[in-house]
């Protein structure tokens, strides 16, 4: 007998109703995002909810359920991450909010029960076992100040940690936005329940639901957006040039890949919408490109074969020219080593156009910065999709992008990031400042392809009681506010080693900082420490002003003090 399986679309209000009982199954990962995922999710509903009618609705993904139709239990699959955080920034809702309107909003997090019905009361979603208890205590029971104020003793596993990070996490984010707006606050929950939609994907067959994941995860040769955008493009073509256009096509497809080219029409789609997507990449192609498109043989030839011969040289590094390709690729190597790929847009938007050499590395030269401003200083993707497209605006108008240049405040933010606390930011936050540190530091000569990297102190975190450390840092709190900084931290090529960290600086440098094989180092950062004799705190201040400097002088940050 065939296994029923069945797809519909439910918005949040019935998602989060008696309709469903979650559970999540003893086999499943851990609960896992952290705290981009959940500013992410705000931001984006926080802006459609402000950005569009009343009669536009949000989509937020698909869940894959094993449920028979008849009954509400249903074991997740696939969908635990946005339902675990949609429950999340329900409870922190419901904890800002008073009278009927708290119990409104707990309603989609716990279901009070009717005899009458045979409903009892429960949690609409439950998490594993581990996790399960902490997660009633806390969210589902709208302790979210007491869960805000626990220490990392109190929780047991990563996924609390995740649970109590997302929290305070989105407590500052409705605190920064409904400030004293209770109606507005109450106006967002209503945009969420009512206009955010999640398609249930049902089966009875566990079998069966992990086809069905296995399906919407693995693009091997499944379905793209670019198949169905080529077919309706290609099918409007006259019959005796759709031979060549196929072709052609699938040439560009064989240099990207099939992912390498959905990531490009996704950039494609920015380009024109000049916004973060919003909806799925095919119906924001037809909204924001199409309208542009004189005709699909254009497209393909002034449009999607342009860009994708630029986003071939971005991707893997290979402008050519007589005079300033290494100069080029490497930044672009610097470029592709953030988390993420925003800055592509205008970077194939501007290279499409064929530029001359010198204002192509102008203009790399200022977006690095940009980008590496953008990623050092944490900005939140919403704020740079902006600044992006402002950029991509002034590309599009025949100008040159001024929106590159860092203001004068985002210069001092900027240099203040630098100075404080490197060690403090997530490591690859810190493995790219120290990176590009020691890039600046050896004039570019470095390469650097390492398969692991460290960022450790010089001066010890924790010295022991009778060492030279101490002699020379007598302090306790001059040397705390100096142990995480750049002047007191270099990359190594190898694992920690919790016992070498605490030698003395003459064994530290011979036995921990120098390769076992050469006796030398690969980092300029680290080869400037093993020529010095001692490390005291006006050695570290001397080197804080000479790094900062080098920051200053290769970033022009020149005149910001």
């Amino acid at each position: 007998m065939a296994k029923t399986i069945t797809g519909q679309e439910y918005p949040l209000k019935e998602i989060f109703s008696k309709r469903f009982d979650f559970s999540i199954p003893p086999y499943q990962r851990p609960y896992a995002w952290g705290r981009t995922q959940a500013v992410e999710l705000f931001d984006d509903l926080y802006s459609f909810s402000l950005s569009e009618s009343s009669s536009e609705d949000y989509f937020l993904g698909s869940i894959v359920l094993i449920k028979d139709d008849n009954v509400p239990a249903a074991q997740v699959v696939d969908g635990q991450q946005r339902l675990t955080t949609l429950t999340i920034l329900f409870a922190v809702i419901a904890s800002r909010l008073s009278g009927d309107y708290r119990k409104m909003c707990w309603h989609y997090i716990f279901e009070e029960g009717n005899e009458l019905e045979d409903i009892k009361p429960r949690a609409r979603l439950r998490l594993r076992e581990r996790d399960a208890s902490f997660f009633r205590q806390y969210v589902q029971e709208l302790k979210i100040k007491e869960l805000g104020g626990l220490s990392e003793t109190h929780m047991k596993t990563e996924a609390q940690r995740h649970i109590q990070e997302n929290a305070v996490v989105f407590e500052k984010l409705i605190d920064e936005k409904f400030n004293n707006n209770p109606n507005g606050l109450v106006a967002f929950t209503k945009f969420i329940v009512q206009r955010c939609f999640l398609v249930a994907v049902s089966t009875p067959s566990q079998q069966s639901a992990f086809r069905v994941f296995s399906v919407l995860n693995n693009r091997g040769l499944d379905l793209l957006p670019i198949d169905i955008i080529k077919a309706d493009l290609i099918g409007k073509i006259c019959a005796d040039k759709q031979d060549y256009y196929t072709r052609l096509w699938e040439e560009i497809e064989d240099a990207t890949g099939r992912e390498g080219l959905n990531t490009l029409f996704g950039h494609i789609r920015t380009i024109y919408a000049k916004a973060k997507a919003k909806k799925s990449l095919m119906e924001e192609f037809n909204e924001f490109v199409v309208p542009h498109i004189s005709s699909p043989e254009a497209f393909i030839d002034k449009v999607m074969n342009p860009y994708a011969d630029a986003y071939r040289v971005i991707e893997k590094k290979a402008y050519q020219s007589e005079n300033y390709a290494a100069k080029v690729n490497e930044l672009l190597g610097w470029l592709l080593r953030v988390n993420n790929a925003d800055w592509q847009p205008p970077a194939i938007l501007f290279l499409s156009r064929n530029p001359a050499e010198s204002d192509l590395l102008k203009f790399l030269t200022k977006l690095e910065r940009l980008v590496a401003y953008m990623h050092i200083c944490a900005l939140f993707v919403n704020d740079r999709i902006q600044r992006y497209a402002k950029i991509v605006d002034e590309i599009s108008s025949g100008v040159w992008p001024v929106s590159l240049e860092l203001t004068e405040e985002e210069q001092r933010d900027f240099i203040a990031k630098l100075s404080g606390e490197i060690y403090g930011m997530t490591a690859l936050r810190r493995n790219y400042v120290m990176l590009r540190l020691d890039s600046f530091v050896s004039d570019h000569s470095a390469t650097y392809t390492p398969s692991v990297l460290t960022i450790e102190h010089v001066l010890p975190q924790t010295p022991k009681a009778d060492s030279e450390w101490l002699r020379w840092w007598p302090n306790e709190d001059e040397r705390k506010s100096w142990t995480h900084r750049i002047a007191n931290l270099v990359p190594l090529p190898r694992q920690k080693n919790s016992e070498a960290q605490n030698f003395e600086f003459s064994k530290k440098k011979d036995l921990y900082f120098k390769s076992r094989k050469t006796g030398t180092t690969v980092y300029a950062l680290t080869t400037q420490v093993l020529n010095e004799k001692e490390w005291t705190p006006e050695v570290l201040k001397k080197r804080q002003e000479m790094l900062l400097d080098k920051f200053k002088e290769c970033w022009e940050l020149i005149g910001i003090h």
